[in-house]
C-alpha cells in the first residue's frame, strides 16, 4: 500500500480511503490512486485486512469423511451459500473423531472463521461448549450437539424408517433385518428406534446387526443373519455407505434381489435408481440440509439474534418406490412429514 500511495503521490490513508470506500476522495487522485494499483499489480491482503476489520469473511465447514457422497453434497450446499454471501470457506474432515473434530475447528477459529457448519463426529464428545468457541457462531446439521446456542438442522430419521419398514410389512414380510453402521451414530439409532417400533407395531421381532464398516465385514453380518433357522425376507439397510457393502455382499453370496430378499435403504445415491433392479429407498434432502443450515449460519452472521440461536429444524424424507422392495412398476415418491 505504500508503495501505491509514493507512486500515486498520495498518503496511504488516501489509498485505504479509496480502496475501502471509507471516505470522499475527488476523482483525480482517485484515478491516479488505480492506475499506480495497475502498474504495481496491487492486491489488498484480505488477511492482513481481517485482523484489522475482525471480520475475515470466511467460514469454516467441518464434515465426517467425504466417502460418504452425503456429507459431500452437504459441504457443496453450504459453499453455494457462502459464495452468494461473499463469503470463502475452509472445509476440513473430523474422521468421525471428536479429537480431530477440537483441532480443525479451533485452527479454523485461530485463522478467524465467522462461523462453523458442521456435520459432529460419532466418536467422543463434542467440544463446541469449550471457552475457544464462545464467540464463534455454530451451526450443526445431520446430528445435533447439546446446548442452547447450536442451531441444528436435522431429517425425519425414524418416521423415514417406519415407512420403510411399513412397506415391506405391507408387502408381507415378517422377517425384516435391519443392517448398519453403529448404533452410537445418532442417524443410524435413529433409523433402528424406527425399524423397532415400525417391527412392534405390527408384533414382529426386530432382528438387527450392525458394524457394516466394510464390504467384508458387511458380508459377516448378511451371512450370520441368513445362516439361522428363519431367514429373513427382506432387508432395511440404514444408509447408504453400508448399502452400497451389502449390494456387493449380496451380489457375491448369489443373494437375488427382491427374487430372495427384499431391500429398502435409507439414503438415495447417484446410482441407485440404473441398478438392476432399482434400489427403493428413503431420500433424505441432502442438499436442502446443507442449504438450510447455511441460511441459518449467515442469518447469526449478519442480524447477530440471540433469538435466532437454539433452533431445531426438522426436514421430512421421502420413500422413493422402485424395484427392489419387490414393486414390479416405479412408482411415485411418497413425502414423510417432518414432527
Amino acid at each position: 500500500m505504500s508503495d501505491v500511495a509514493k507512486l500515486a503521490g498520495v498518503g496511504t490513508m488516501t489509498v485505504s480511503r479509496v480502496l475501502n470506500g471509507s471516505a470522499p476522495v475527488n476523482e483525480g487522485t482517485k484515478a491516479r490512486v488505480y492506475q499506480a494499483i495497475k502498474r504495481l499489480s496491487y492486491q489488498p491482503n484480505p488477511v492482513a485486512r481481517s485482523l484489522r476489520q475482525a471480520k475475515s469473511n470466511s467460514i469454516g465447514i467441518i464434515v465426517p469423511n467425504f466417502y460418504d457422497p452425503f456429507f459431500a453434497t452437504c459441504a457443496h450446499a453450504i459453499s453455494l451459500v457462502a459464495k452468494q454471501h461473499h463469503y470463502s470457506v475452509n472445509v476440513s474432515t473430523s474422521d468421525e473423531d471428536a479429537g480431530i473434530e477440537f483441532t480443525e475447528a479451533n485452527l479454523m477459529v485461530l485463522n478467524h472463521v465467522e462461523g462453523l457448519a458442521v456435520i459432529p463426529a460419532a466418536i467422543g464428545k463434542s467440544s463446541f461448549d469449550r471457552p475457544e468457541f464462545h464467540s464463534t457462531h455454530i451451526v450443526t446439521l445431520d446430528r445435533p450437539i447439546r446446548g442452547q446456542r447450536f442451531n441444528s438442522v436435522l431429517v425425519e430419521n425414524q418416521q423415514g424408517a417406519i415407512e420403510a419398514v411399513k412397506h415391506l410389512i405391507d408387502h408381507g414380510h415378517k422377517r425384516i433385518c435391519c443392517l448398519g453402521l453403529s448404533n452410537k451414530v445418532y442417524t443410524i439409532r435413529a433409523r433402528h428406534e424406527g425399524y423397532k417400533k415400525a417391527m412392534m407395531r405390527f408384533n414382529l421381532i426386530p432382528d438387527q446387526y450392525f458394524g457394516g464398516v466394510t464390504e467384508e465385514a458387511t458380508r459377516v453380518l448378511i451371512q450370520k443373519a441368513m445362516s439361522g433357522r428363519k431367514k429373513p425376507t427382506a432387508f432395511f439397510v440404514s444408509n447408504n455407505f453400508v448399502m452400497r457393502h451389502a449390494l456387493h455382499a449380496f451380489s457375491k453370496l448369489n443373494i437375488r434381489i427382491p427374487d430372495d430378499i427384499a431391500l429398502i435403504g435409507f439414503d438415495d445415491w447417484e446410482m441407485a435408481d440404473i441398478f438392476v433392479p432399482a434400489i427403493t429407498v428413503v431420500r433424505q434432502p441432502s442438499h436442502e440440509l446443507g442449504r438450510v443450515a447455511a441460511e441459518l449460519l449467515f442469518a447469526r452472521l449478519e442480524h447477530k439474534e440471540v433469538s435466532l440461536s437454539g433452533q431445531q429444524i426438522v426436514m421430512p424424507v421421502e420413500l422413493v418406490i422402485r424395484q427392489s422392495c419387490g414393486c414390479n412398476r416405479r412408482g411415485p415418491a411418497r413425502a414423510v412429514p417432518g414432527n
